[in-house]
C-alpha cells in the first residue's frame, strides 16, 4: 500500500486543514472551520478547484470583499474565543492587497485568522505576469509582503514540499494564545495546481493543545505582596478575561477581595454590569466612577490588557504618586508593560492561583466598597438620563437609540461596532448583560468591520439575534457583505444611523482647532467648505437594493416598533433611523479623561490657539510609570 498521496499543493493544503482541531480544557474544536474567498486568476484554478473538490470537508463562504471577508473571519475567531477560525484565500494583486487592514486588525486584536493570497508564478515563464508588482533591486518580492508586518506568521510556498513545515508553523502560530494574530501563506499560483506525492501522515488528525500557563511562585508570592499592602487597589479587565473565558474565575477574586473592576473596550462584559464590583468602562471613553477610582488607585491590577493609550487617556489617568501596576498576561511583552509586576499566565490560571495564594489574608476596606458603588449609583442615573427621551415622537439622538435597544435586549443578544462616536457612547452607556454580549473592535477601531464581523460572529453563534451598529461614514465604506448576509440568510440585524458625516472626527476636530473641517456630508459651499445642503443619499434604500429587509424610523417610538421587530426576523433585517444631535437635546456625558491629539503649536485661527493652550494644560499631567 502507498505511503503517499498524489495531490496538487492546494488540494493538499485544504485536506490538511480540514484535519487540525483545537483542545482546551478537554473540548476540542475545528481549527480552521471554513474558507471565505473570491477567485481570480492567481487561486481559481488552484485553492478554487481544490475547494470545489473538498465542498463536504472544507466549507467554502463566497465573500464580496477582501478585506470584508477577514472581519467576518475576526468576529467569528473572537466568538469562538480563539478556538476556531476561518481562512481567507484571494487572488493575486489587489486581491491580496485588501487583505492588509483586515490583517492588521486581527494582529493587533490578537485574534487567528488565516490568509491564503495568490501570488505570481514562482517559476517565471513570463514575467512580468498580469498584476504583478515589479521591484528593480529584488526579484523575490511580491504585493504580498505586504502582508508581513501585519502577519504573526509569514512564508511564500515557492515548492510544493515547503508547504509541509509551513503549514504546520502556521496551525502552531494560529492554535497558540501568546502569538496569534494573522498567519499569511502566499502561494504562488502555479505552484498552487503542482502535484506532489505527498506523505499520508501529513493528513492525519492533529490537535494542537491550547495552553493555560501558570504563573511563576516568585512573581506569585510578590504579587500577594503587593495586594497584601495596597489600600486602593482596581482591577483592568481586558480582552485576555474573555480570550482566556476567565470571567468566574474574575468575578469569584472581585467577590472575595471586595476589588471593584473596571473594563476596557475589549474587556468590557468581563463582569455584567449589575455585579457590584463593576465600575463600568475605564479611560478617556470610560465612566466617571471608573477613572476617579484610576486616579487615586495605589495598585492596578491590569488582567489581558495591553494598555493602549485610550485605556490610561495617554498616560495622564493614573496620578496616584505611589501607584504600582501588576500585569497578568499570557505575552511577556504586554506584561511588563507600566514597568508592572509581570504575571507571565494565562489569565483564568493565574486567577485561580492568586485567589488560592491570597486566601482571606486581604479585602478592601468596607468604606472604599461603599464609595465605589455609590459613584456607581450616581453613573446610572446619567445613563438613565442619556437613554430617556420625553417625547418618543420625536427623533432620537444617539444615546436615545442605544437606550431603545437597551431596553429591548437580553443577555442572548451581541452587540457590534468598532468604530465614529458610538464607541465612546457604548463603553460609558452600555449595560453589557453577559459575558460575550458586548463586541467593539477598539484595537484598530476600523471603519467598515461591523457588518461582516456580524455575519461571523452569527456563523459561530447561530440563534443568537447579532446587532451590527453602524453610523453612516462606518456604512458607506464597506456595505457589501449584505449581499453575503443575504446569500447565507445570516439573520443579522444592521442598525443605521445616520448623522450625515463623521460625528465621531467632526467633534474631535473642533476640540483640537480644527473646526470640523471635512467632516460632514454636505454639498460644497461657496467659501469652498462642505457646509452646504446635506447630501440627498439615502442609505435605506441602498441596503435595500443590496437585498436587505429594511425598517426606517422617524421617531423614538417608531424606532422602539422597529428594533423590535428587527430582533424576531429570521433574515437579515435592518433599522435605518437619522438621528438628533446632542447640541438640541441632552447627549452621552462628556469624556472622563483626556486623550493625547497634537494640537498647532502655531495657528492665526483663534480656535486653534485655543485648543492648543487647552492641550498644554493636559499634557502637563502626563507621566511615564517607571
Amino acid at each position: 500500500m502507498s505511503s503517499t498521496r498524489r495531490l496538487t499543493v492546494a488540494q493538499a493544503l485544504v485536506a490538511f486543514l480540514a484535519r487540525q482541531y483545537t483542545e482546551r480544557d478537554g473540548h476540542r474544536h475545528r481549527l480552521v472551520n471554513a474558507t471565505w474567498g473570491i477567485f481570480g486568476h492567481g487561486n481559481v484554478a488552484g485553492i478554487g478547484q481544490a475547494l470545489l473538490e473538498s465542498a463536504t470537508d472544507m466549507p467554502y463562504i463566497q465573500g464580496r470583499n477582501e478585506q470584508a471577508m477577514v472581519h467576518a473571519a475576526v468576529g467569528y475567531a473572537r466568538q469562538s474565543r480563539r478556538l476556531s477560525a476561518h481562512a481567507v484565500t484571494t487572488s493575486i494583486g489587489p486581491g491580496a492587497t485588501n487583505l492588509v487592514t483586515g490583517a492588521a486588525l486581527a494582529t493587533i486584536n490578537r485574534l487567528p485568522v488565516l490568509l491564503l493570497p495568490g501570488d505570481v508564478f514562482a517559476t517565471r515563464p513570463a514575467d512580468p505576469v498580469l498584476q504583478q508588482l515589479e521591484v528593480p533591486y529584488a526579484g523575490d518580492v511580491s504585493v504580498n509582503d505586504a502582508l508581513r508586518p501585519v502577519s504573526r506568521y509569514f512564508d511564500r510556498i515557492a515548492r510544493p514540499e515547503a508547504l509541509i513545515p509551513a503549514a504546520l508553523q502556521a496551525m502552531r502560530v494560529l492554535a497558540d494564545p501568546a502569538e496569534t494574530g494573522a498567519v499569511t501563506l502566499a502561494l504562488p499560483q502555479d505552484v498552487q495546481a503542482e502535484a506532489y506525492d505527498w506523505p499520508k501522515e501529513f493528513f492525519a488528525e492533529r490537535v494542537w493543545h491550547v495552553r493555560r500557563p501558570r504563573p511563576d511562585q516568585d512573581a506569585l508570592d510578590a504579587a500577594c505582596r503587593a495586594l497584601t499592602t495596597a489600600r486602593r487597589p482596581l482591577i483592568v479587565a481586558g480582552g485576555g478575561v474573555h480570550h482566556s473565558e476567565a470571567e468566574d474565575a474574575l468575578r469569584a477574586f472581585a467577590e472575595a477581595t471586595g476589588i471593584p473592576v473596571a473594563s476596557t473596550q475589549a474587556g468590557k462584559g468581563s463582569l455584567p454590569y449589575d455585579h457590584p464590583c463593576d465600575v463600568g468602562g475605564i479611560g478617556h471613553t470610560g465612566t466617571a466612577t471608573a477613572d476617579e477610582l484610576a486616579r487615586t488607585a495605589d495598585l492596578v491590577i491590569g488582567v489581558g490588557t495591553r494598555w493602549s493609550d485610550f485605556t490610561t487617556a495617554s498616560a495622564t489617568l493614573f496620578q496616584n504618586p505611589a501607584v504600582r501596576f501588576l500585569n497578568i498576561n499570557i505575552t511577556g511583552f504586554d506584561a511588563h508593560k507600566m514597568a508592572g509586576l509581570s504575571l507571565v499566565a494565562d489569565a483564568r490560571a493565574a486567577l485561580d492561583d492568586l485567589a488560592g495564594a491570597l486566601g482571606t489574608r486581604r479585602r478592601v476596606e468596607p468604606a472604599y466598597e461603599t464609595e465605589y458603588g455609590d459613584d456607581k449609583e450616581r453613573w446610572e442615573y446619567r445613563v438613565d438620563a442619556a437613554y430617556e427621551a420625553e417625547d418618543p415622537d420625536t427623533r432620537p439622538t444617539q444615546p436615545q437609540v442605544l437606550g431603545v435597544l437597551d431596553a429591548l435586549v437580553t443577555g442572548d443578544d451581541i452587540v457590534i461596532n468598532a468604530a465614529g462616536s458610538l464607541p465612546g457612547d457604548l463603553h460609558k452607556l452600555w449595560r453589557a448583560r453577559s459575558a460575550d454580549q458586548y463586541h467593539v473592535e477598539y484595537g484598530y477601531s476600523c471603519m467598515g468591520y461591523e457588518i461582516p464581523a456580524a455575519i461571523g460572529v452569527g456563523m459561530a453563534a447561530p440563534g443568537r439575534p447579532v446587532w451590527a451598529l453602524v453610523g453612516d461614514g462606518t456604512y458607506l465604506m464597506n456595505p457589501t457583505e449584505i449581499v453575503t448576509a443575504v446569500q447565507e440568510n445570516v439573520p443579522i440585524k444592521v442598525v443605521i444611523l445616520q448623522n450625515h458625516g463623521y460625528a465621531s472626527i467632526g467633534g474631535l476636530s473642533e476640540s483640537v482647532g480644527g473646526e470640523r473641517f471635512g467632516t460632514a456630508y454636505r454639498h460644497r459651499a461657496g467659501d469652498g467648505t462642505y457646509t452646504g445642503a446635506p447630501l440627498p443619499v439615502d442609505l435605506a434604500a441602498n441596503a435595500a437594493a443590496l437585498g436587505l429587509r429594511v425598517i426606517r424610523a422617524k421617531t423614538v417610538r417608531d424606532l422602539r416598533e422597529a428594533l423590535a421587530e428587527a430582533r424576531e426576523a429570521t433574515v437579515p433585517t435592518g433599522v435605518y433611523v437619522e438621528t438628533e444631535t446632542a447640541d438640541t437635546v441632552s447627549g452621552a456625558p462628556p469624556a472622563q479623561a483626556w486623550w493625547d491629539v497634537p494640537v498647532a503649536e502655531t495657528a492665526t485661527r483663534p480656535s486653534a490657539v485655543k485648543a492648543r493652550e487647552e492641550y498644554d494644560r493636559q499634557v502637563a499631567a502626563r507621566r511615564r510609570h517607571l
